[in-house]
């Protein structure tokens, strides 16, 4: 736990579950600013410290709370904010557990008391919607509107931050597509609202000034087609109107939403995930009127929300470069499984290609032969894969490390660390089965000189490899939590990757 040393005992107290996320961080700066002793409570005590080294952070799993951990927690506490939440089962994340079961143990842990608990849902949540993530959020909202009185649930539309992240990262890459824009969903509506406007509302509602038992959708009141956002965001980017349309068949989008959920379940937080491509198609819009008649401002619209965040240099990079690793991690899986199953077909003429039907003494029988070339033909893929891997996530890091952009290194870094368990840990694992399998096919020892040589590298270098994994993944967290709240990357990030 970080502590801030100011004095706050004559300030009131105000609690952000979640405090680090991109809604998270900007409510605790916000809640600070208005005179609130504010605390941050998270998972992650990277993304906490590079979020306020000077606050106060508790360093919890919100899920595994008990009633009496939560007890402990509110003592004190004058507000709770939940800006905690996730986009769609995966790997790290369990939408039944941070949506419903850890609100269920804090409202049995408020119970009795009079804080005034703020609850960020999203516009769309209702129990029959499309997608896992509303449902939950509004079981959550109605757990919260039945068994407690203080609160205030907020439910904004599509946020817009001078930081992107996730679905608005993957909305700035379309939009800075080079001379084309892709057009999908044009009879789709969206909504947006400024992040500053959220906040705003989150410090009313703190100090309550709008009345306990309000929920409300937070939005502009104008609406747009999803190809009219898009158009909106490359002006805001700095770039003429694209000179084609490229109308996309909806239907593709279902199987690139599973390649992206399988992602997510190996831990890679990818941006078309199916939560997000059917929001899209489904619409993000809300209704402003039980904001305003709470006595809530208007909030701006998406001109003037981007007329207050102008693009800068490194978001016309980051939106241009943000396609381009996964693309050539795309390419690169699929040069490989062809090249397999073209082999497959003619394995007797791709051997030739590598082998130049040169064989071992002793490999005279068809049945050796085949076993022999094809395990010699894994073992120079392998070779080739963790060479190519290896070049190519140095040349992607090395890129994007000189942009000192935290969210481009962030996106960059959590692929490379993806591909390196992927394609390089699944080749360095083979390479050794195959090279003994080979040893034992042509009769060579393990005794050979030249065969220990290769041993004796093979370890070398795998001691130089797995310090740069860990390596790799504590770049990706630094860059992470230092996207996420806004703040250049730290000198530990710099320390790591010299």
């Amino acid at each position: 736990m970080t502590t801030d040393h100011k004095d706050t005992s004559s300030r009131p107290k105000a609690l952000v579950l979640g405090g680090y996320g991109l809604i998270g961080a900007a409510t605790m700066r916000a809640l600070s600013q208005a005179g609130f002793h504010t605390i941050g409570l998270g998972r992650s005590r990277t993304a906490a410290l590079v979020s306020d080294a000077q606050a106060e952070w508790i360093i919890r799993d919100i899920p595994a709370l008990s009633v009496s951990d939560w007890k402990t927690i509110l003592a004190g506490v004058d507000v709770v904010v939940n800006a905690a939440g996730a986009l769609q089962d995966g790997g790290r994340d369990d939408l039944k557990a941070i949506h419903v079961t850890a609100i269920t143990t804090l409202l049995a842990a408020l119970e009795g008391a009079d804080i005034r608990l703020i609850q960020i849902s999203a516009a769309g949540a209702h129990p029959e919607a499309s997608t896992r993530f509303f449902r939950t959020k509004a079981r959550g909202d109605a757990l919260i509107a039945a068994r407690y009185h203080n609160w205030v649930i907020l439910r904004p539309t599509l946020v817009l931050a001078p930081e992107a992240y996730g679905g608005t990262a993957l909305l700035r890459a379309a939009a800075a597509l080079p001379g084309v824009t892709p057009r999908l969903f044009p009879e789709t509506q969206i909504q947006t609202v400024h992040i500053d406007d959220l906040t705003q509302a989150i410090c009313m509602a703190a100090r309550s000034e709008v009345p306990a038992g309000t929920l409300a959708d937070l939005t502009e009141e104008e609406s747009r087609s999803f190809p009219e956002l898009l158009q909106a965001m490359r002006s805001w980017l700095g770039y003429p109107p694209a000179r084609w349309s490229l109308p996309l068949d909806q239907r593709i989008l279902k199987p690139i939403g599973a390649v992206a959920d399988l992602l997510g379940h190996l831990g890679w937080r990818a941006p078309l995930r199916s939560t997000t491509l059917t929001a899209l198609q489904d619409g993000i819009a809300g209704d402003p009127q039980n904001w305003t008649a709470a006595g809530g401002s208007p909030c701006r619209s998406l001109t003037a929300t981007l007329r207050s965040i102008p693009a800068t240099r490194q978001d016309r990079i980051f939106a241009r470069a943000y396609l381009a690793l996964p693309l050539a991690i795309a390419v690169l899986a699929l040069f490989w499984t062809l090249s397999g199953l073209i082999a497959l077909a003619d394995l007797a003429g791709a051997m030739a290609v590598l082998t130049d039907r040169a064989l071992p003494h002793g490999l005279a029988a068809d049945g050796g032969k085949m076993t022999y070339d094809l395990l010699l033909f894994l073992h120079v893929i392998g070779a080739t894969v963790l060479l190519g891997t290896g070049a190519g996530i140095a040349f992607f890091m090395l890129i994007s490390n000189r942009s000192r952009d935290p969210a481009l290194i962030a996106h960059v870094s959590g692929i490379v660390v993806l591909a390196d368990g992927i394609f390089t840990a699944t080749a360095a694992i083979l390479q050794p089965i195959t090279g003994y399998l080979l040893t034992q096919q042509a009769g060579w020892p393990l005794t050979e000189g030249w065969v220990v040589l290769s041993l004796g590298l093979y370890v070398l270098v795998g001691c130089f490899w797995l310090p740069v994994v860990w390596i790799q993944i504590r770049l990706r967290d630094l860059a992470r939590a230092a996207y996420v709240v806004g703040r250049p990357l730290p000198a530990r990030y710099h320390q790591l990757f010299r």
